[in-house]
């Protein structure tokens, strides 16, 4: 039986293939009004292998110049993001048991060579919210750890329509994404997988 780290929380299949598809729509309104785009590490300029887009009153972007933040706008459109869909409202009011609104939702698409190193979500000033996310299309295979890199990590699989919450004493464990499984859904119209992260950013008194 596997064991998650302490304040990990996996539940699978909450999101019937009606409730994913209406969800889906959602963010291809999202995407058509900001679109994808390739962000990249800070200082080398290496471009990442997921493109990413995001909704909410902030946004997180990276640059080489500037590396990673919040912002209110798109980087390339330089307009606002548009706003998060009531469905994640409605999944982070149900299940993160925090009391202040997600200020911002990525939006990543991963194809299927696309993966996402270990590392921690560090760049929100409210670390007393947990981030929550949810999957959709293809399976992955997700690696989680301690607060320490080196430490020791456990991996499973996530389907589409899992969600994940990452919080507690756990909030700022290593996570990552080893691995895309393509041809495990048929939810988009090609091989690969959205990957749905909503985080609070600011204490209430911003």
């Amino acid at each position: 039986m596997l064991v998650l780290p302490k304040g990990i929380r996996h539940i699978p299949g909450l999101l019937a293939r009606d409730d994913q598809e209406a969800l889906l729509a959602d963010i291809r309104q999202v995407v058509a009004d900001s679109p994808l785009f390739t962000p990249v590490m800070p200082r080398s300029g290496q471009p990442m292998s997921v493109r990413m887009t995001n909704c909410g009153s902030l946004g997180w972007v990276t640059d080489k110049e500037r590396g990673y933040r919040y912002q209110p706008t798109h980087p390339f459109t330089n307009r606002p993001w548009p706003a998060i869909p009531d469905r994640l409202l409605k999944l982070w009011e149900d299940y993160s048991g925090c009391d202040l609104a997600p200020e911002a939702c990525l939006v990543n698409y991963y194809g299927p060579e696309a993966k996402m190193g270990l590392h921690q979500d560090r760049d929100e000033k409210e670390l007393s919210a947990p981030v929550l996310s949810i999957s959709l299309g293809d399976a992955c295979l997700f690696r989680v750890g301690g607060l320490r890199r080196e430490e020791r990590t456990v991996s499973f699989r996530l389907e589409s329509g899992d969600l994940v919450l990452i919080g507690g004493e756990s909030r700022l464990a290593f996570h990552g994404v080893d691995r895309i499984y393509p041809g495990t859904s048929a939810l988009l119209k090609a091989p690969g997988r959205i990957n749905l992260t909503l985080r609070r950013v600011n204490p209430s008194s911003v």
